[in-house]
Formats: C-alpha cells, sequence, structure tokens
C-alpha cells in the first residue's frame, strides 16, 4: 500500500520512507510513524511523517500489518 492517503497512516504504523537527504538514490529508511507532518488528506509524493527515532520522511510504502 502507497503513502499518499492520511487516513491509511497512523502513530505506531511500520513504514518505509524516503528522507529528504534520500530524495534523489531513492533509499528507503523503515521505521515507526510517531507522528503525521502533513495536514492534507492526501499528498502525491507521499504523506510526511515523523519517525519514532526523530527522523522525518515521506511515506513511500505501508509495511504489512500481521
Amino acid at each position: 500500500m502507497n503513502g499518499q492517503n492520511r487516513k491509511d497512516i497512523y502513530a505506531g504504523l511500520e513504514v518505509d520512507v524516503i528522507l529528504k537527504k534520500d530524495q534523489r538514490s531513492g533509499n528507503l529508511t523503515r521505521g515507526i510513524v510517531e507522528r503525521l507532518l502533513t495536514s492534507s488528506a492526501y499528498h502525491s509524493r507521499g504523506i510526511k511523517v515523523r519517525l519514532e527515532d526523530g527522523q522525518v520522511g515521506r511515506v513511500a510504502h505501508i509495511v504489512e500489518e500481521n
């Protein structure tokens, strides 16, 4: 599932994000969502989130829940 819809993302969810420094390379960073930073319901490049480790990026992929 992609991370373009805010309704699909919530605190505690495991996601892959693209950090600002990795936008050109497309490297993904996996982490747990601490807080949503995008207020709109949809964003074409992915909803911006803060991970529990403090990193900020746009959700590229939602890791499937068990």
